[in-house]
């Protein structure tokens, strides 16, 4: 897809309906266009605060710490509009699941123009206010959940966000590796793959190749993620 196709597809997910023209080319005027293949980080300079877009693909952020050691922050799929912050205590980077077509802007610059829109103030809340409620969840996820309640989550999660519903269940394709899963669930490899195994046994999922999973009971599996039961 060319840039004024991607920016285009950026104005219809993120600028309010009705926005100024004078609005959507000022967005326009500062926008970036970056392509990244599997595996590619096309941020490795990033000593300002990046506002990225995903057009096209998916992704991970991945915080680093010294020694080598590195926690997957979050996925972010298209339509996500992701926040890489610049370098300071740890360095940020956000990696290619698979190809992905990028639109980007320097954060300053971002939120400078959409205080001029009430609509991309609202619109930037919500996202906000909605990481937050991710970040909140994996942080009693890593703190207080076992191995199992942290994959069961993972799954539904992913279901919400990238899954398709069907009769006999949920289905969706994982663009991320177990290595990617178990570091961002803080587990190791095997730990997710003995997990996996316990909860497709237990009849509650199904998997195909390495990508394609099935959940099969919504309930069973909110009951294996430490979920409250709703009040009846």
């Amino acid at each position: 897809m060319t840039f004024p196709d991607l920016f285009e597809r950026f104005s219809s997910e993120i600028l309010p309906l009705g926005c100024a023209d004078a609005t959507h080319l000022r967005f326009q005027s500062i926008a970036r266009f970056a392509s990244a293949r599997a595996g590619d980080a096309p941020f490795i300079v990033n000593d300002r605060d990046q506002i990225v877009f995903i057009a096209k693909g998916s992704s991970k952020l991945v915080a680093e710490a010294s020694q080598e050691r590195e926690q997957v922050v979050a996925f972010h799929f298209v339509g996500d509009l992701v926040l890489v912050p610049a370098r300071g205590a740890h360095a940020y980077t956000l990696y290619a699941l698979d190809n992905c077509d990028l639109i980007f802007f320097q954060s300053d610059e971002f939120f400078k123009l959409a205080r001029y829109e009430t609509g991309m103030i609202d619109e930037a809340l919500e996202r906000a206010m909605l990481a937050l409620a991710r970040s909140r969840e994996k942080a009693v996820a890593l703190g207080r959940k076992s191995a199992q309640e942290r994959l069961a989550s993972f799954f539904l999660n992913m279901a919400e966000r990238i899954g398709s519903k069907h009769e006999e269940g949920w289905v969706m394709q994982l663009p991320m590796s177990r290595s990617d899963i178990a570091d961002s669930l803080g587990l190791t490899i095997e730990t997710v793959s003995r997990q996996l195994s316990e909860l497709r046994d237990a009849g509650l999922l199904t998997t195909q190749g390495r990508s394609q999973v099935h959940l099969l009971d919504w309930d069973g599996l909110a009951s294996r993620a430490g979920h409250l039961v709703p009040a009846e």
